[in-house]
């Protein structure tokens, strides 16, 4: 495996979630497709989309509902690829989404290992992989971002530290498709800023090549903490993502009434 065919695996991946071709996201413009189910996707995306959006840095393709066809061509074309994931142009979007009882609500960048660059770093503290029957217990708050409670059949590998016999960082991959792994990580307030979170996330980015998957790496733009640790570790940014939920849904997260 090397970048070129670890980027192909994922542009693969993203043609099954969107129900698209992995040659839509070279297009020289934008690509409108309709959303349908397919049990290749990601386990954890609820199909069909009604408005979701993809770029690899190019143009963008967007998987869509039929009634949400004309959002989604109204606003691809109105503004250049590489502005229609901010504000305030996300605004215009935002506006057209809420007259049908929809919003913006999911937005977030993916890395990619560059194999290159990616190597083990360490900590100082012990680091090691973990069987199953050891982080069945570890569903708690502090570890939400290595485990899913709500998807634990998908958890598949977990690398973590300890302080003696105190775990202070996990690192969890969830299978959420056939070819690629997701790399979650949490470490401890007290531990934070010492190299826990970047030894346990090339471990276990390294661990999950070698079992012939393509690990990912996912952030919010705004998490700074996070994006540097994928960066320090040898991941990159390979796409963005949107994603248009129901009001209803979004206020919920929200804990609003």
């Amino acid at each position: 495996m090397d970048n070129k065919e670890i980027l192909r695996i994922a542009m693969a991946q993203s043609a099954a979630d969107l129900s698209c071709e992995a040659t839509d996201f070279q297009r020289p413009s934008y690509h409108i497709v309709e959303s349908k189910a397919n049990p290749a996707a990601r386990k954890y995306l609820e199909l069909p989309f009604y408005l979701q959006m993809v770029s690899y840095g190019n143009e963008i393709v967007a998987s869509v509902a039929s009634e949400a066809r004309q959002i989604a061509e109204s606003y691809l074309g109105r503004y250049p690829a590489e502005h229609c994931f901010e504000t305030p142009n996300l605004h215009v979007l935002d506006d057209m989404l809420r007259e049908r009882g929809y919003r913006v609500c999911f937005m977030a960048e993916y890395f990619l290992p560059d194999l290159n660059l990616l190597k083990p770093l360490s900590c100082g503290y012990e680091i090691r992989l973990l069987e199953p029957k050891e982080w069945q217990n570890a569903y708690l708050p502090e570890w939400s971002n290595a485990l899913c409670e709500e998807r634990k059949e998908l958890d598949v590998l977990v690398a973590a530290a300890f302080d003696g016999d105190r775990m202070i960082g996990m690192a969890g991959c969830s299978a959420d498709c056939d070819t690629m792994w997701q790399i979650g990580i949490d470490v401890l307030p007290d531990y934070r800023r010492r190299g826990v979170a970047s030894a346990l996330t090339s471990r276990l980015a390294l661990e999950t090549l070698e079992r012939g998957k393509v690990p990912f790496y996912c952030a919010a733009w705004c998490n700074i903490r996070s994006v540097r640790n994928a960066i320090r570790c040898g991941f990159r940014p390979a796409w963005a993502e949107m994603t248009a939920k129901k009001e209803e849904f979004i206020r919920k997260m929200n804990q609003e009434k």
